[in-house]
């Protein structure tokens, strides 16, 4: 009987603990993402399928939005600049990208998205987002159902890696450190620590949940 009473008593306390430690993973990640994503400004390129063929042609319309844009974001002071930046530049970033897909031989339509979307955990470089909602700019490709290419578009790490061929982590946390806190930037800083495990762990979670 007492080793029945003991055996229980291990269950709760084990039980316990792992309740308030979810509590405080979840609850933790889950305030660390809402705060980074008020701060940034994502970019998607969805191509119109995963064939070579449309997955190339994304790229292509991804250099040239870069290239055009660069110059116009790369000296951002702040969100609400960026954000206006792209809502003037909209139309010519439509036509630059109708541009490309026509000079390839396709006839894809295009779309353009400025707003929040839900998005699953993503790592670029030596930062990995948490699931959440986010601010971003979309490029929809033909039937948008390929796969993606994505960065963050303010703080400008999108332009990192155009001028250097890769993603440069030491660029990356400049840039990022003018935007987030310390804190915060040690928890989507991927090189220095394990919380891409920990937003991952979460957002299995959240599938359970569904």
């Amino acid at each position: 009987m007492k080793r029945i009473l003991v055996f229980m008593l291990s269950i709760i306390v084990i039980f316990f603990i792992g309740f308030n430690s979810f509590n405080l993973v979840y609850g933790s990640t889950s305030s660390e993402q809402k705060n980074i994503s008020n701060k940034i400004i994502r970019f998607h390129v969805l191509a119109n399928s995963d064939s070579i063929e449309d997955q190339s042609l994304k790229l292509k319309v991804k250099d040239e939005i870069i290239k055009y844009m660069m110059p116009r974001l790369d000296k951002s002071n702040s969100i609400d600049e960026s954000r206006k930046i792209l809502k003037e530049n909209d139309k010519e970033i439509k036509k630059i990208a109708e541009n490309i897909i026509n000079k390839n031989g396709y006839k894809y339509s295009v779309n353009t998205y400025l707003g929040q979307e839900q998005f699953p955990i993503k790592t670029y470089g030596n930062i990995t987002l948490p699931q959440g909602q986010y601010e971003a700019y979309k490029i929809v490709i033909g039937n948008g159902q390929g796969q993606n290419w994505w960065c963050v578009m303010f703080p400008p790490l999108c332009f990192v890696d155009v001028t250097k061929g890769e993603v440069s982590t030491k660029e990356t946390e400049q840039k990022m450190k003018k935007v987030l806190k310390e804190e915060e930037l040690k928890s989507i800083n991927n090189s220095k620590n394990s919380y891409e495990i920990k937003f991952k762990v979460v957002e299995e979670i959240n599938k359970l949940k569904k």
